[in-house]
């Protein structure tokens, strides 16, 4: 079962998709990574909706990946005695640690590590952006607010300070607690949100020790001014535009996703693209064409992954959203002009001979004779070092580790399946050429690029550029033929 495209797709799974039946069938239909949203639904759910991604699987033998999602912090009011009040611009009140219901002069904000930050003039943003208020007089306790826009504020809506770094840990007790459970289920990713510093992402590989990849959400603008650093702790990064919207003017976030495509992509690291991609197919049939412009120009710059929230989650077409988006993708990458578009992102290579490696392999790919490439790995290094270089044929990736298939399926342009570990350079030979006919990536006669490590089995060790042909009929044994 190989996909038609390269760019990968992440779907979230929610009370409308995670019956077994649906799963299988967004599998089919093109998910290659399925996201568990822990902000939402009980540990019961994700149990439920991991097996039946497991069980999904098993039937289309074809590795599925599984993202755990948690919260992160949320920083929020507290209540109104009313429950809501009228706001407008120039309304000023003051926020403290009160626990008592407020008004309309003034309100809890529970959170005593934002008022350390504050300085008098910067921006709050209230309810996802729609109340705007400016600071005033501050304390340790308290802050004065000058509303500049907005029309009403009501019980726990969320608090952003673009303007600093809120001291708080990334990883609330719920993350860890969630984190923990989704650890002991056998998740393959873990996205931290809110990510402000590299400390954060640190801090959650330290925990996870290597039993998921980890992947960094990047919603913060503090994040942006940081985000070299934080990509030296990250196996992967999110470009989550809704919270980065948020914090940032909208003309501002086109550019944000630009810069950490860019970046991502110079790195090697797996980068998804998300929020809001086709929204209105929550609860429409076809996405607008705005939409399917924005799926288009995620692809163009060459996203490893594009992801669906709401859409699958609690949409009423589910199905239709990842058809759609599949549709879009393959449309993309026929597109004559998407070699060079997506090319203009390239980083040079490094300094390493794993990558000269590399990069020969993915030039010697542009061969009009070359069928595939099959790229053999334990932990995966190899395989994401190929898929950097974006070679325009079929990437086949055997692995004889589970955990690493799984987690490949995010990656750009791999087509991970499990084999037995070579042990000899005629065995890796055979094996590429026998699983390139298996599924149907090379014809009898094509060229087939090798690369593959010695000594056998240790990471990071690729030093091993071959090149085979398809036989022109099946034969038995180890008889095909080698250049």
């Amino acid at each position: 079962m190989n996909r038609a495209r390269r760019a990968r797709i992440v779907a979230t799974l929610g009370p409308a998709s995670r019956a077994p039946s649906t799963v299988k069938a967004l599998a089919q239909a093109g998910v290659d990574v399925f996201r568990l949203n822990f902000s939402h639904g009980s540990h019961e759910d994700h149990a439920a909706a991991l097996k039946a991604v497991r069980g999904a699987e098993m039937a289309l033998q074809r590795p599925l990946g599984v993202l755990a999602d948690l919260q992160g912090p949320k920083l929020r009011l507290g209540r109104f005695k009313d429950v809501e009040i009228a706001v407008k611009p120039g309304h000023t009140m003051r926020f403290d640690l009160d626990p008592t219901p407020g008004d309309a002069s003034r309100v809890q904000m529970p959170h005593p590590e934002i008022f350390k930050a504050l300085r008098k003039g910067m921006l709050l943003l209230l309810d996802d952006g729609r109340v705007r208020l400016r600071v005033g007089d501050r304390t340790d306790d308290w802050a004065d607010v000058t509303v500049e826009s907005g029309s009403k504020l009501s019980d726990r809506k969320g608090v952003a300070v673009p303007e600093a770094v809120i001291p708080v840990s990334a990883l609330t007790p719920k993350d860890r607690e969630d984190l923990a459970f989704a650890l002991r289920m056998g998740v393959d990713w873990v996205a931290l949100s809110f990510v402000q510093k590299p400390e954060d992402m640190a801090e959650l590989k330290r925990i996870v020790n290597g039993q998921a990849a980890c992947l960094a959400k990047i919603e913060k603008p503090a994040a942006l001014a940081d985000l070299e650093a934080i990509l030296d702790y990250c196996d992967g990064v999110m470009v989550a535009r809704g919270d980065l919207g948020v914090e940032m003017d909208p003309e501002e976030v086109p550019v944000a996703q630009k810069e950490i495509v860019r970046a991502a992509r110079n790195r090697g690291v797996p980068v998804i693209v998300a929020t809001q991609m086709l929204e209105s197919m929550t609860s429409a049939p076809a996405p607008t064409r705005a939409e399917a412009t924005d799926v288009a120009n995620a692809v163009y710059e060459g996203a490893d992954a594009l992801m669906l929230s709401a859409e699958t989650a609690s949409g009423d077409y589910p199905l239709e959203s990842v058809g759609i988006m599949s549709r879009i993708i393959e449309r993309v990458e026929r597109d004559p002009m998407w070699p060079s578009l997506m090319g203009a992102e390239h980083a040079g290579m490094d300094e390493h001979d794993v990558d000269a490696l590399v990069g020969a392999a993915a030039m010697a790919a542009n061969a009009p004779s070359t069928g595939c490439l099959v790229v053999f790995t334990t932990l995966g290094g190899t395989a994401r070092r190929m898929a950097r270089e974006r070679p325009l044929k079929p990437i086949l990736v055997l692995t004889p580790n589970p955990n690493t298939a799984r987690r490949l399926a995010l990656v750009w342009g791999l087509e991970p399946r499990l084999g037995d570990q070579p042990d000899s350079l005629e065995a890796v030979t055979d094996d590429a050429v026998e699983s390139a006919v298996k599924y149907g990536l090379a014809q009898p006669g094509q060229r087939i690029l090798i690369l593959a490590g010695t000594p056998f089995g240790a990471p990071g060790a690729a030093n091993l550029l071959r090149l085979a042909h398809a036989p022109a009929a099946t034969t038995k044994g180890r008889k095909k033929r080698r250049d």
